[in-house]
């Protein structure tokens, strides 16, 4: 949903699409029947090994093949062999989303694959790097460096893969020591295509952004956690704060928020020497949500530059290296992404402060929890309603509202587009920001009332912050029926839905 928000249209492929589905391997049997088959299939990475019809375990290529080298390998049992208990999953899962869900629950089996089932019987192995190609590939609107990006990931994964395999062997002296250099590598030069991806797609207004309820307090405790062992192995002094109340969420983009910490808090690390870095976000809460403020300070001797340009800059050292002017390139569209911004400033002293600030709506996972056991104290009937604000995570906070009170939804992201989605006649309600691009949402009220009906008597209900008796005569006037204030109450919003849609509706469209 966010991506169609942000004008990304995916293509919904699931994980069965990308299924491989080479014989699976006996639980019982030797190694040589492994062989024969990457013998014959040179494009196969992972293979299964199966027992009832379940996967028991994974055979990978690389360092399977390496192991045959040593005599009698192929005389093995495979079950000595193979990565025992593998990561599972049905095939009708959406490609994306379990992408997305395995990065976080199970990392490693980006590394090692995916046994797929239908019903929970095993049907073949998702490779984790043919998956992410596809995923890149099939990407509708993806510009030639994604799709090139996506390329050049295939050979630099294998090469890890393969290091990993060297690891398990019997090693010279030394040699374990160069396998991590490979390692370390590889992984330095997928990150710097990530980012490469992601300023493409930044560039073309397709940076994704998925709010969620972030507890800020949590969010710096992760922070401390993740950075504090690589300051301490660099003799580094890091300072890591919260200001703000114990309790307070965001509707944010968790994800983002650690990248744009860790891109910042990086560069000081690689500025720092064995200085001090200070890492602090301070939250207060406004009438728009919640207003967020982080800060990155450090201490370094290399000059960096008088501002966030001068930083940027190919033609300056900038007080770090181009992996970290790329990362802060990132980080600058990202906040441009959260209609924030991103600035920089040398101290006084040595090294540089570089801050950012946005303002995320308020999290509604409190008052959600309050309304939830009342509902009775759902709409009178569930409903197609038409979300429209220019704020993308905006429009994801109202959604999850609607949702939560059995609410199907669609969403646009100005007035014109509400009137063109109106005149279809498919929504029982819109809830319609006021102030937007193009045609604010009172001119896109009054526009959608002169259509023919039925599509003109859909009730409309404003949502805003300005809510000043002058105005809300001005939205009712606009055949709008009532409003909600923004940040947006689910009780609040209940109560107007009930209202609009249990008989009420009209009103405001009769009046005008």
């Amino acid at each position: 949903m966010v991506c169609a928000q942000l004008g990304i249209r995916d293509v919904m492929h699931t994980l069965g699409e990308v299924v491989d589905r080479y014989p699976p391997l006996p639980a019982d049997g030797l190694c040589e029947v492994a062989l024969a088959v990457f013998v014959r299939n040179e494009t196969c990475r992972v293979l299964a090994v199966v027992d009832d019809g379940r996967a028991v375990g994974l055979v990978q290529r690389e360092s399977f093949l390496i192991r045959m080298e040593a005599p009698g390998g192929p005389e093995r049992p495979l079950s000595e062999l193979m990565e025992p208990a593998p990561v599972s999953a049905e095939a009708r899962e959406p490609l994306r989303q379990f992408v997305q869900r395995i990065a976080v629950t199970h990392p490693a089996a980006l590394h090692a694959g995916v046994a797929v089932t239908e019903a929970g019987s095993y049907i073949g192995v998702a490779d984790p790097v043919r998956m992410v190609a596809f995923l890149a590939s099939d990407q509708v609107g993806a510009s030639p460096v994604e799709r090139f990006c996506a390329e050049i990931r295939e050979p630099i994964a294998d090469a890890l893969a393969a290091a990993e395999g060297l690891l398990r062997m019997r090693l010279p002296d030394g040699a374990p020591a160069l396998v991590d250099t490979i390692r370390e590598a590889g992984g330095s030069a997928l990150d710097l295509l990530d980012i490469a991806v992601e300023l493409q797609k930044a560039e073309a207004g397709r940076l994704e952004i998925v709010p969620t309820s972030v507890r800020l307090q949590e969010l710096m405790d992760e922070i401390d956690r993740r950075w504090r062992p690589r300051a301490e192995e660099a003799a580094v002094t890091l300072l890591v704060s919260y200001d703000g109340q114990p309790d307070c969420a965001a509707m944010a983009d968790r994800e983002r928020l650690l990248q744009v910490f860790d891109v910042l808090i990086g560069r000081a690390m690689a500025c720092a020497g064995r200085g001090v870095i200070e890492a602090s976000l301070r939250a207060q809460p406004t009438e728009n949500g919640v207003a967020l403020v982080g800060r990155v300070r450090d201490n370094g001797t290399a000059d960096p530059g008088d501002d966030l340009a001068s930083m940027l800059s190919w033609d300056s050292d900038g007080g770090a290296g181009g992996r970290a002017r790329l990362g802060l390139m990132l980080a600058e569209r990202t906040m441009s992404a959260l209609a924030g911004r991103l600035q920089a400033a040398a101290n006084t002293g040595p090294g540089a402060t570089i801050t950012f600030e946005f303002t995320a709506p308020a999290a509604v996972e409190a008052a959600a929890a309050e309304v939830a056991p009342t509902l009775s104290a759902r709409p009178a009937r569930a409903a197609h309603i038409l979300v429209v604000d220019d704020n993308a995570t905006n429009r994801m906070v109202v959604e999850a509202l609607c949702e939560m009170f059995d609410c199907s939804t669609e969403s646009v992201a100005d007035g014109q587009e509400a009137v063109e989605a109106a005149k279809a006649g498919r929504f029982d309600l819109i809830l319609m920001d006021i102030k937007m691009p193009k045609m604010d949402g009172v001119t896109a009220a009054r526009e959608i009332r002169r259509l023919a009906a039925p599509a003109s008597r859909v009730p409309i209900i404003a949502l805003t912050a300005n809510a000043d008796p002058d105005e809300v005569g001005a939205y009712l006037a606009a055949g709008m029926c009532s409003v909600v204030e923004k940040p947006i109450k689910a009780e609040r919003l209940r109560e107007a839905l009930e209202a609009a849609l249990g008989g009420g509706a009209h009103a405001g469209a009769a009046a005008a």
